[in-house]
């Protein structure tokens, strides 16, 4: 009774579903060394270029020196407060013999691209670098997710799609925006056309996630944008594995929890973070946890429809034939947990597939394990009957008739079998001597004293053949 008290407890003091705040990598600050082809900031002896034709929103922190820039025809310089740029007359000693620094291109930077996201459960945990690692499909904003490009940055991000992109909220500049009308508004502006750019448009104010279980991602619909930006490693694992959401096959673990309307996603990703990946041996596995809708099929062919599950993605550091056996050991307690206290986090069962080909599955208590095969099997089974009788109805199929066999009781009470010490068989009807009236009307062939020499002996039916006489035989 404690546990569940402590269970509750933990429950309510943890969000209420899987929504995460997604943040934007790269920026077009002009103080980041990695925005110029040089590698480093320009200093007093530099001239800056930045390409005539292309779009750029450029953020400066601070005051800089240098000697010449070339701007963009289309662009902005955003000041922070005590930043500028000065001309010096003479060189900098301590910027060595200058050269012409080029603004990387930021165009090709795209809304799709997995690898240009961060996700964190809490702002806090963003501002920490406490970051959650994800499938590919859900690297990118889900419609849930609210969106944070970082204050005091700029950049410029390509939204091209084939419909509109939904999310909860969008924070530009430190402001965040959470209404269609206002985003929109920004949008028309001149920071956010240099900013967002592309064949579809950013769509504010999303309902938030508000199922306790979770909720479905579904990026699927970009899925081919989402993974041309993705480069798969090769493997060496004996048997990869092909995680729903993922773009590329991994040497790894996949655990598939079944669960009830008790459930709560949030919580029981803590309770593996702080249970499990806590521990040394696994502080270098990777976990991507994801409510997924999967297709059930019948004897893998008739599909039954799709049910929603926990999908638990873990992955280790190790390489070669090493790699996913850390993965697996830790699939291996996830699933033994399920079978102990499962049941205390709304778990029904679980089952892990590993890439070295092993796999397992465990119910969420003994009795609860009976009663979901006893109703499977149940269900399976009517399944199958109305299955046979919709096809029988329809003609498609036919039962064929079974033979009539007589039974014992009727054999024994028939008059024309004896029993032993019974009446004794008298053969068979023969219509030319049983009866006289069927008899031809030939003279003297057949006469009444013919008829009448036919008599019953206890060998059977004795008669005389009018063709031969007994004295014929007698000679």
């Amino acid at each position: 009774m404690a546990l569940r008290h402590n269970v509750l407890l933990f429950l309510c003091i943890l969000p209420f579903a899987n929504a995460l705040y997604k943040q934007w990598i790269p920026d077009t600050n002009f103080d980041n060394a990695t925005n110029w082809d040089k590698g480093s900031v320009p200093c007093g002896n530099d001239q800056v270029v930045f390409l005539a034709e292309r779009k750029v929103s450029v953020y400066v922190e601070t005051a800089h020196t240098i000697t010449g820039m070339s701007l963009p025809v289309d662009g902005e310089l955003i000041l922070a407060s005590g930043a500028g740029f000065t001309v010096r007359e003479g060189g900098d000693p301590g910027c060595g013999s200058g050269v012409t620094a080029h603004f990387k291109d930021p165009e090709s930077l795209k809304w799709f691209d997995p690898s240009m996201w961060v996700a964190a459960t809490t702002i806090d945990d963003l501002h920490r670098g406490t970051y959650q690692f994800s499938v590919h499909e859900e690297s990118v904003p889900c419609q849930y997710d609210d969106v944070v490009f970082r204050e005091a940055t700029s950049f410029r991000v390509d939204i091209s799609s084939d419909h509109d992109v939904p999310v909860k909220s969008v924070s530009v500049l430190g402001k965040k925006f959470t209404s269609s009308y206002e985003f929109s508004q920004y949008l028309t502006s001149n920071s956010g056309k240099l900013q967002f750019h592309g064949s579809s448009s950013l769509k504010v104010g999303a309902s938030g996630c508000d199922d306790v279980t979770g909720c479905i991602c579904d990026n699927s619909g970009n899925r081919d944008k989402i993974c041309s930006n993705v480069k798969c490693d090769s493997l060496e694992c004996k048997k990869p594995l092909h995680p729903v959401g993922h773009c590329c096959d991994v040497c790894g673990a996949v655990v598939n929890i079944q669960f009830s309307s008790s459930f709560n996603f949030e919580s029981y990703r803590q309770r593996l973070q702080h249970l499990f990946l806590i521990q040394h041996k696994y502080e270098s596995t990777q976990m991507a946890m994801s409510k997924v809708s999967k297709e059930q099929r019948l004897l893998r062919v008739i599909p039954l429809g799709a049910t929603q599950e926990i999908q638990v993605l873990l992955l280790d550091q190790k390489a070669g034939q090493e790699a996913g056996k850390l993965a697996e050991a830790l699939a291996r307690d996830i699933v033994h947990d399920v079978h102990n206290h499962g049941l205390n986090f709304g778990i029904t069962s679980a089952e892990f597939q590993a890439s070295s080909g092993a796999s397992s599955s465990e119910a969420a208590g003994n009795s609860a394990g009976v009663v979901v095969g006893a109703v499977l099997g149940s269900l399976l089974g009517v399944g199958l009957l109305a299955v046979v009788v919709m096809l029988y109805r329809r003609g498609i199929i036919k039962i064929p008739r079974m033979p009539s066999i007589p039974t014992f009781s009727k054999w024994k009470n028939s008059s024309d079998i004896g029993e032993l010490g019974g009446t004794l068989d008298q053969g068979f009807d023969n219509p030319m001597f049983d009866k006289p009236t069927m008899m031809p009307e030939e003279p003297g062939l057949y006469g009444t004293e013919m008829i009448n020499s036919i008599t019953l002996t206890q060998s059977g039916v004795h008669f005389v053949n009018p063709v031969y006489d007994e004295t014929d035989f007698s000679a």
